[in-house]
C-alpha cells in the first residue's frame, strides 16, 4: 500500500511556519504531533475523527491535542501543512484559516502540474 507523503509549506524566505511551530512546543506535545503524522502516512484521508476534521473548502484540520495545523491535499497522496497553533476556543479562528488559504493558493501558484 502507497504511504501519504507530508510536506511542510514553505515560504519564499525559505521558513516553513508548521516546522518552526512544531519545534517551539513541548517535547511532549511534539511527540503527539508526530504520532498523527505517522497514523496519517499510513492511514491518509481514512484516518478521519478524531484526527483530522473539515474547516473550509479544500481546508482540513489534524487535531493532536490541543495543537492544531491546518492542511490540504495535494496531487497524488500529500498533506500540505500550511498554518499550526494551540487552539483556546472551541472555533478555529479565522485569522488562521485566512493564513491557511493564501499559504495554500501560494502553494498551488509555486507547484502548478
Amino acid at each position: 500500500m502507497d504511504r501519504w507523503a507530508i510536506e511542510y509549506y514553505e515560504d519564499n524566505r525559505g521558513i516553513r511556519p508548521v516546522e518552526a511551530y512544531i519545534d517551539s512546543l513541548p517535547v511532549e506535545k511534539q511527540a503527539n504531533v508526530f504520532r498523527v503524522f505517522e497514523l496519517i502516512e499510513e492511514f491518509g484521508i481514512q484516518l478521519g475523527t478524531p484526527y483530522l476534521k473539515h474547516i473550509d473548502g479544500k481546508i482540513w484540520e489534524m487535531r493532536p491535542g490541543k495543537e492544531r495545523i491546518l492542511y490540504f491535499t495535494f496531487t497524488g497522496k500529500k498533506f500540505v501543512l500550511l498554518t499550526g497553533f494551540t487552539k483556546k476556543t472551541r472555533k478555529t479562528p479565522k485569522k488562521e484559516i485566512k493564513i491557511a488559504q493564501k499559504r495554500k493558493k501560494d502553494y498551488e501558484t509555486k507547484n502548478k502540474c
